[in-house]
């Protein structure tokens, strides 16, 4: 054969291999990732622009090679179980299940599915969903938080505040599990307060919780993280500042809207690590292998107007351990 023959025929068969390749590329499975979100549709697009931020940091960006699918209850606990199935049943890469009812629904749904979770009411270990936080050893991983120690800081920071106060309300949504209670209950004998546990599932809870925290006496709040709470702060702030009542929660926007305290990790950042965490097990990386994480660094946001609106007057020990302060 000529050496142009054999030249012209290599070229002909490279280029018709060119188009499988590019074919073989483009029919590539793109992972999806079900976002399972029990909150309000108003609060997820924060969210999932978080999430999506720390995905493209471990390389996968929207909709180049990952696609999201969003299942959001829009506050209906009647949606988690058919939405955790709809999930499995379009055999989604993982899901992303935010909170601690969301987790639940999605791990009576699948236990191959690999699971992340953003979950600050429950005790992973002690629950039994990972072994240890090094080695889960199951299809479960995510960000939980180490709840005891820390709650009590909300009560010593209220009394801190209000030496005079005796009894606290606490709000606290049942669908979640009893961990934060059990260690708020534990701390409130500590430090000799009485707590009136109001029990809070929808809105209208929310509405009526605080003059009954009024009519129980009750001289502060603090606010148990739940995705109801995290998604309704400004009403919290609002009703707070409208009964008169110094309160405390978790979620940072909390005080900057208008309610007196707030103490805990941001939020946001914690929704940005579960895009990297969940770009590790997209790569690979079982969830039996990959350790839950656990909040590391905590913001106190502290409301000087609000605190100046209720009368109360900020000991300096407090003012200096505020990271931000809202004058």
């Amino acid at each position: 054969m000529r050496r142009r023959e054999f030249i012209t025929l290599l070229g002909s068969g490279a280029a018709a291999a060119w188009p499988l390749a590019a074919r073989a590329q483009q029919t590539e499975k793109i992972p999806v990732v079900g976002f399972f979100y029990p909150g309000p549709k108003v609060a997820a697009p924060i969210r999932i622009t978080a999430f999506l931020a720390g995905l493209r940091s471990g390389g996968f960006s929207e909709p180049a090679n990952v696609r999201l699918i969003s299942q959001i209850t829009n506050g209906d606990p009647s949606l988690l179980s058919p939405m955790a199935a709809d999930l499995v049943a379009r055999k989604v890469d993982l899901i992303f299940a935010v909170s601690s009812t969301a987790l639940q629904a999605a791990r009576d749904a699948t236990t191959t599915i690999p699971i992340l979770s953003i979950d600050l009411e429950t005790d992973p270990i002690g629950s039994g969903l990972a072994n240890t936080t090094a080695q889960p050893g199951g299809n479960i991983t995510g960000i939980f938080l180490d709840f005891p120690d820390f709650g009590k800081k909300w009560l010593e920071v209220l009394k801190e505040t209000i030496p005079q106060v005796s009894t606290v309300a606490v709000l606290w949504d049942p669908a979640t599990p009893k961990t934060q209670l059990t260690a708020i209950q534990v701390a409130a004998r500590i430090l000799n307060l009485k707590l009136e546990v109001l029990e809070v599932q929808s809105r209208a809870d929310l509405e009526a919780a605080f003059p009954s925290a009024s009519r129980r006496a009750a001289g502060a709040v603090v606010i148990l993280t739940s995705a109801l709470t995290g998604a309704n702060t400004n009403l919290l702030a609002e009703l707070a500042l409208t009964q008169k009542l110094p309160a405390i929660t978790l979620f940072s926007d909390f005080a900057r809207n208008g309610g007196l305290m707030a103490y805990g990790p941001n939020l946001l950042a914690q929704f940005r690590l579960a895009g990297v965490m969940a770009a590790k097990i997209l790569k690979g990386t079982m969830p039996a292998v990959l350790p839950i994480e656990s909040p590391t660094r905590f913001e106190f946001v502290l409301n000087l107007k609000t605190a100046g609106q209720l009368g109360l007057t900020v000991p300096p020990l407090v003012l200096l351990r505020a990271d931000e302060v809202i004058e």
